[in-house]
């Protein structure tokens, strides 16, 4: 069998439901490395939520963050490494018409960069709860182009603030409301998708398109499952994942699915 380039998304696939990773999926992804074959994270997750689960794994290859727009290497240097940016101009313009557009929370992200506006009710996930000043997006603050903006917006403004964005800077960003109950949007630069990271890592490794396996089960991983020559969905995933897969997994990420799949295709 020819060397793969397997891409693994995280949530909702490698972890299970309490964002963990098994000893299952270690022990499988490791088994997959010493045949020769190169593994990959390709999330939508920043890397401070991607490094512990790398170093639980125990990779040392470049891996692909932001849902593509930054890929790097946590261990090495990359020569391929690569960003994509937002002009952060475009931060304190959005800040200035919060009310306008119904910003109730920011952060702003980079590879080494987390700067929110202000610090979030518990109630809201993923935003910071407590804030020091220096962690307050400001001029003094914020002396980098960040690689993405995650949101939450009050619910009856969401249309208001995604056709502001669409209307002022939609040439060079794209707007992503998350799924889910909670109005949060993510912006990130125009054109720039998960197939990004993975074209660079199969040009890297000089892996054909029909060598690349990439399991995904959110709307984010629909480019990489038609991109790789095995795009395959989760059980748990959504519908229109499923539907545009070439296989589907027989368990789910609370059952190892991903990794008793692997076991099964790689006879191990």
């Amino acid at each position: 069998m020819n060397k793969k380039l397997i891409a693994i998304d995280l949530d909702g696939t490698a972890l299970n439901n309490q964002s963990d990773i098994s000893k299952r999926t270690v022990n499988t992804i490791n088994k997959l490395i010493h045949q020769g074959n190169i593994v990959s994270i390709v999330t939508g997750r920043p890397p401070r939520l991607v490094e512990n689960i790398y170093n639980k794994i125990g990779l040392n290859n470049p891996m692909i963050t932001f849902n593509g727009s930054l890929g790097y290497n946590p261990k090495d240097q990359w020569d391929q490494a690569y960003e994509y940016n937002i002009d952060k101009n475009i931060v304190f313009k959005l800040l200035e018409k919060s009310k306008e557009i119904g910003i109730n929370l920011m952060t702003v992200e980079g590879k080494n960069l987390f700067l929110a506006n202000k610090s979030a009710d518990t109630s809201v996930g993923f935003f910071p709860t407590d804030l020091n000043k220096d962690e307050i997006i400001s001029k003094d603050n914020l002396k980098e182009n960040p690689i993405c903006l995650t949101l939450h917006v009050d619910k009856p403004k969401k249309a208001t603030f995604i056709d502001y964005v669409k209307n002022n800077y939609g040439d060079i960003l794209t707007v992503s409301p998350w799924g889910g109950p909670d109005p949060i949007i993510e912006v990130a630069a125009k054109n720039v998708s998960k197939v990004t990271g993975l074209n660079k890592l199969a040009d890297y490794y000089n892996i054909p398109n029909k060598d690349i396996i990439a399991f995904g089960d959110e709307f984010n991983d629909e480019s990489m499952i038609k991109y790789a020559g095995l795009g395959v969905a989760m059980k748990n995933g959504q519908p229109k994942i499923k539907e545009i897969a070439d296989d589907i997994t027989e368990y789910d990420n609370n059952s190892d699915g991903m990794a008793r799949y692997l076991e099964k295709y790689f006879k191990i």
